[in-house]
């Protein structure tokens, strides 16, 4: 009986794809999972090749680590805002499946309010890092390097994506609460 869906039964999107109380932005954002989803596949794909060229060949590369720690990174940054959009997140369960539908409906206005607060502070506090890694004391655009032998940017702007992303999951957030307020089912 456990297992019985019924009017009681909140909605979640699961593997169907953005929950519609997400809008436009949360269409888009579950459009884009496929291209992180790629990401996650090519990091594999590089750390194999690496153990290939290394261990088999002798002849390591001085790019692929930190390609993969980009494309993690980067992938791991956006899931926050894809798992939002799904409605796919963490719930304490036990709780929020024994509450009636208007109750749960006053959870997820005030959760989505409080995530939004969350995650505009958190941007705030990441524009910080930002600046710090887009200019320079001197106030020249330059993107924070890994220090390292191929030194690429990926420091820099694995910060702005995050700053970006933060944005992203405040206004969704902001966006959940909307619809869910004028939501009336429940």
């Amino acid at each position: 009986m456990a297992n019985q869906i019924d009017e009681h039964t909140p909605k979640r999107a699961g593997s169907t794809g953005a929950i519609p109380e997400a809008g436009f932005l949360g269409k888009a954002v579950n459009t884009l999972g496929i291209v992180y989803g790629v990401a996650i596949l090519s990091s594999a794909a590089i750390l194999f090749l690496e153990v290939l060229l290394r261990y088999v060949f002798n002849s390591p590369t001085i790019w692929a680590h930190e390609t993969v720690i980009f494309l993690t990174a980067s992938s791991f940054i956006f899931g926050g805002l894809y798992v939002a959009a799904r409605n796919a997140h963490i719930r304490v369960v036990l709780i929020y499946d024994l509450i009636s539908p208007m109750k749960r409906r006053v959870f997820d206005v005030v959760i989505s309010l409080v995530c939004s607060f969350a995650c505009a502070f958190f941007a705030w506090a990441s524009w910080q890092s930002v600046i710090r890694a887009v200019w320079t004391p001197a106030g020249d655009f330059r993107l924070e390097t890994t220090g390292s032998a191929w030194d690429p940017p990926t420091a820099g702007l694995v910060k702005v994506f995050l700053f970006v992303v933060l944005i992203l999951l405040a206004v969704q957030f902001a966006v959940l609460a909307f619809n869910y307020i004028r939501n009336r089912d429940g």
